[in-house]
């Protein structure tokens, strides 16, 4: 084994707790470019005391989901889109797989949500593809 591939075990098993971790080097590489997220979460939908529709993992209205980590509002944000999509699949697009994290995908859903809610509303929503203090209201409001 060359110094090298030995500095890179060596970081690898560092990396992954200590210990005696033994990974190929390619496997090392591998691990540390997994994506931000691997879980498909589940959506729980339910109507709150203010009219308003929630899928059990963020209960407010303002926090803008991360397009690289997991976070309850990027969970919640594509439960609430994927809701939409079903009942309207001609007009919202899909924000495929429910994983927390906001790229893409879910970026797109949410445009074509914004759009609905300008044309059919008046909401006057920008059209930037993220659930914000102004997108947020009308993401509860009209998922039905």
């Amino acid at each position: 084994m060359t110094s090298r591939k030995r500095t890179a075990l060596a970081a690898a098993s560092l990396v992954l707790g200590g210990g005696v971790t033994l990974l190929p080097v390619a496997a090392a590489s591998a691990a540390s470019a997994a994506p931000a997220s691997a879980t498909a979460y589940s959506c729980h939908y339910s109507k709150g005391s203010d009219g308003n529709e929630y899928a059990g993992h963020y209960s407010g209205k303002s926090v803008v989901p991360s397009s690289s980590t997991v976070t309850s509002a990027g969970i919640e944000a594509q439960c609430l889109l994927k809701r939409m999509h079903n009942v309207l699949p001609d007009v919202v697009s899909s924000p495929g797989t429910v994983d927390g994290v906001f790229g893409t995908t879910s970026k797109a859903s949410m445009r074509s949500f914004q759009r609905l809610a300008n044309r059919d509303w008046g909401a006057g929503l920008g059209v930037d593809g993220l659930p914000g203090p102004q997108s947020w209201p009308w993401l509860r409001g009209l998922t039905v």
